[in-house]
């Protein structure tokens, strides 16, 4: 039912990426308000009854800071995600600061955002999201069957097991099929660090799974120098 359905406060002043995150975000199971300013997610937080607020730091009219500092005046105890470009050290531990419960650097996964949206909710209140949909894990990759949790990849029913960061970092590129996806994105959801020599370790795993593709010639994953990964399906 709509009412079950937990509630989302999101202040993005990014028109497009808010539209896409409401539609993610409803089509997983949540109730989500989009607001473009800090002012007017003030005035809905204030209208409204959330369960968890997600917000950007550079916002006109009041940004995300004292946005989330005059929410926690309101509710002290309202769950608050912080969705930002900037990755500063800084940036971060002024929000943990004033009460945030995550920080979300862009450009995010969809589906790392809905696991720690429901990591949040469920510290807080573990009956809110105990009936909400899983993140998606199987996947169709040309002729291929990928299954992410159980770590295989399925070929004319011959079984390819993965290792957990080959399996991790496939998904990655899934997601992101005939997209790039970021060469630091995946190191740091991988690995949790982004520096050489993880990037090394970075072209090897990504050179197996060219191996483990080749049997569709209909797959190709595209390295884009320095940037990152395309997985291609034609």
């Amino acid at each position: 039912m709509e009412e079950s359905k937990p509630k989302i406060l999101l202040v993005e002043d990014d028109v497009s990426l808010g539209f896409l995150l409401v539609e993610y975000l409803e089509t997983n199971g949540f109730d989500v308000k989009l607001y473009i300013d800090g002012q007017s997610g003030l005035n809905g937080f204030k209208q409204g009854i959330f369960d968890l607020c997600i917000v950007d730091i550079m916002l006109p009219k009041l940004d995300g800071f004292s946005l989330i500092t005059q929410i926690k005046e309101i509710d002290q105890k309202i769950p608050v995600i912080i969705s930002s470009a900037r990755s500063l050290k800084e940036d971060k531990i002024k929000g943990f600061a004033i009460g945030i419960d995550d920080y979300i650097t862009k450009p995010f996964d969809e589906e790392e955002v809905i696991c720690r949206i429901k990591a949040v909710l469920n510290r807080r209140n573990p009956a809110n999201v105990s009936s909400l949909p899983a993140p998606e894990t199987k996947y169709k990759i040309g002729r291929f069957n990928f299954d992410a949790e159980k770590q295989e990849l399925v070929y004319n029913d011959e079984v390819q097991r993965l290792t957990l960061k080959e399996s991790r970092i496939l998904q990655k590129l899934t997601a992101s099929k005939n997209n790039l996806a970021k060469r630091d994105d995946i190191m740091m959801a991988v690995w949790g660090d982004a520096d050489y020599f993880t990037g090394r370790s970075l072209d090897v795993f990504i050179s197996k799974l060219r191996r483990y593709l080749k049997a569709d010639p209909c797959l190709s994953i595209k390295t884009i120098p320095t940037v990152g990964y395309i997985l291609e399906e034609r």
